[in-house]
């Protein structure tokens, strides 16, 4: 197996493994099968869930779907990935799978307009490493400790007796190494790099996939984190003096360098090193009022509790929600949660 199952830590039981196992080995031949990641696919949502697809169909599932909430469009940096004829724009989901599977999701309100099949699907299946997770579903294969939710698609294909091969791999190393930003993060244990050396003993090649997920990019979004860096602001007493550095991005930037929303899910990489700062955070409008809200931590805070307080989730050190208002109304918001955080912590 890929890793191994603790208790009392929050992570899966072994009823829980086993209930899991029983939901896909006992799909009829015809069965229909949903999986479903999050709204705004990053790699670790994207690879986990393909991955995982292309497991199912090696061992023989037919009837087979992959989807996500929103507009049926990807960043280029993932669009390569195996598995990716497997994705149907939402609109072509089943409505009424047998078993539906998310990943990556901590929440109900992150699978968008697919969240009704929670309620259609013959069962419902979770996989998922962050710590606000709702627990959402039938079957809950949540692990906090695993460093990507690639970790536990990893463990349940291990537990039905697909064996690894390139393609498979490819998705779930994109998925690791995205969360782990590029084995960097704190999250990067001894077993994260023993799973690495798994995935890349099937020969997949790790300078390419770097080079694709994160070293590509238009040179019109060069430009467009140019002028939205210049607009960075630094609050060094934010967070009880551990620092605030922020940022916003308009449609109208997006519109005028003539670029995708995705390619911003880069940006906050390039204002978490602010020395000063332990905390980052970026603003992506998504709409009028409206706001993708992405925060990281060095470790000071916890910013997942922010991210809660605010309808939103995540971890420790990475976290998101939904901001609605202005700028300043929203960053407001952000700055009170801090302290409250802080507090209670």
């Amino acid at each position: 197996m890929l890793t191994g199952p603790a208790s009392g830590d929050g992570g899966p039981t072994e009823a829980d493994w086993a209930a899991a196992v029983a939901a896909v080995r006992g799909l009829s031949a015809e069965a229909r099968v949903l999986l479903i990641c999050h709204v705004n696919p990053d790699g670790d949502a994207l690879g986990s869930m393909l991955g995982f697809g292309l497991g199912l169909r090696r061992l023989g599932v037919r009837r087979l779907q992959a989807t996500f909430p929103g507009p049926p469009e990807l960043p280029e940096s993932l669009r390569w990935l195996p598995g990716a004829d497997l994705l149907v724009p939402a609109v072509e989901a089943y409505p009424d799978p047998d078993l539906v599977i998310c990943f990556d999701a901590a929440s109900e309100s992150r699978l968008g307009e697919l969240v009704d099949r929670l309620d259609t699907a013959g069962a419902a299946l979770v996989l998922d490493h962050h710590a606000s997770n709702t627990r959402f579903g039938g079957i809950h294969l949540v692990d906090p400790r695993a460093a990507a939710t690639s970790v536990v698609a990893g463990e349940l294909l291990a537990r039905l007796d697909v064996p690894l091969d390139a393609e498979i791999a490819v998705g779930l190393y994109v998925a690791l190494t995205t969360d782990t930003g590029s084995f960097r993060f704190e999250a990067t244990t001894p077993a994260v790099h023993r799973l690495a050396a798994r995935l890349l003993a099937t020969g997949i090649n790790p300078g390419d996939i770097s080079r694709r997920v994160f070293d590509t990019r238009p040179f019109g979004a060069v430009q467009l984190f140019g002028e939205v860096l210049l607009r960075a602001r630094l609050e060094p007493a934010a967070a009880a003096g551990h620092g605030l550095v922020w940022t916003y991005a308009t449609l109208d930037d997006l519109a005028r360098h003539d670029q995708r929303p995705y390619v911003l899910e880069a940006l906050i990489d390039s204002v978490r090193c602010t020395a000063e700062a332990d905390v980052a955070c970026v603003l992506k409008q998504v709409a009028a009022d409206e706001w993708a809200v992405s925060m990281r931590s060095k470790g000071a805070v916890d910013v997942s509790r922010v991210a809660v307080a605010l309808d939103g989730g995540g971890h420790r050190f990475a976290a998101g929600f939904t901001g609605r208002g202005g700028v300043e109304e929203v960053v407001g918001r952000i700055r009170a949660r801090l302290d409250e955080a802080l507090t209670a912590h």
